[in-house]
């Protein structure tokens, strides 16, 4: 196979792929158009603010009660995501029952429905009068109109980053290691903790990154739950678009420019700590 692979390349002279270097060259020009150019423009039109300007705008009372919002209710709606994305992942690989490739293909729903439906829908159950939330409304607890809606909003459209991250992982984990700590005496919930956990968290921790992140920018979705109650419900990404709506441009990227930054973060503290677990479990 070998020989016949260099008679080929011999003959022809060039391989099926292209080469590093046009490779390369188209991915840096596909990032820099669809990723780093749009960042980009953010920053520069930062620049154009002072900076006593720009803390100004980011330090707003207002701007600072929507980010502790969209923070906090991103932060808890990933913790639940983890948690829950676990279980069904682990209810999509382990088991086999009727409907498992329709329940499989519902959990990529909240990528492929649009945000301002998904936003709607939620806001049509989960209100006084909704099919779920009349019935919390008949003891007294509101949904809609709260952070409690902001998080199952968050959380409807962050649980496919937490089980696509792990699914992949509990296919490929090697049984004998449960039988063997089953074996030894193990209970079903040591085995988890000592075998299972160590092996599927980096994917957990992966998966809880992205649904926050993607949780931290959510609009569509969020928008119409939350009812935009202004230093309760007022989340970051309205403010932005409220402030473009006043044509006060240099507020709003000033406002992106933070949101930014803080997305960078969580994605770069995610990815040294799964890299470091990764070193741990291999070691």
């Amino acid at each position: 196979m070998k020989e016949l692979i260099k008679k080929t390349k011999g003959k022809y002279g060039k391989k099926i792929i292209p080469g590093f270097g046009i490779s390369m060259g188209i991915t840096i020009s596909f990032l820099s158009l669809i990723v780093l150019i749009p960042m980009a423009s953010i920053i520069v039109n930062a620049s154009g603010l002072s900076f006593e300007e720009f803390i100004g705008i980011v330090t707003e009372k207002q701007v600072v009660s929507g980010y502790k919002v969209s923070f906090l209710c991103a932060f808890i709606a990933a913790l639940i995501n983890s948690g829950f994305g676990v279980i069904l992942a682990w209810v999509l690989v382990k088991y086999e029952f009727p409907g498992k490739r329709i329940l499989d293909g519902l959990i990529e729903l909240p990528f492929a429905l649009p945000t301002a439906v998904a936003g709607i829908t939620l806001t049509a159950l989960y209100s006084d009068k909704g099919w779920i939330g009349k019935i919390f409304a008949g003891a007294g607890i509101q949904i809609a109109y709260t952070k409690v809606g902001i998080i199952i909003a968050m959380v409807f459209i962050g649980i496919p980053f937490v089980v696509r991250a792990i699914q992949p992982v509990l296919e490929k984990l090697d049984t004998q290691y449960e039988e063997a700590a089953t074996m030894l005496g193990a209970s079903g919930s040591k085995t988890f903790l000592k075998v299972i956990l160590p092996e599927i968290f980096p994917a957990m921790l992966t998966g809880f990154g992205l649904a926050l992140a993607r949780g931290i920018g959510e609009y569509g979705s969020v928008v119409f739950i939350a009812g935009n109650i202004p230093y309760k419900t007022q989340i970051a990404p309205l403010l932005i678009m409220t402030k473009l709506e006043q044509y006060k441009y240099a507020d709003a990227t000033g406002i992106a420019l933070v949101m930014l930054i803080a997305s960078f973060l969580i994605l770069l503290i995610i990815n040294i700590v799964q890299s470091y677990m990764n070193k741990v479990t291999n070691n």
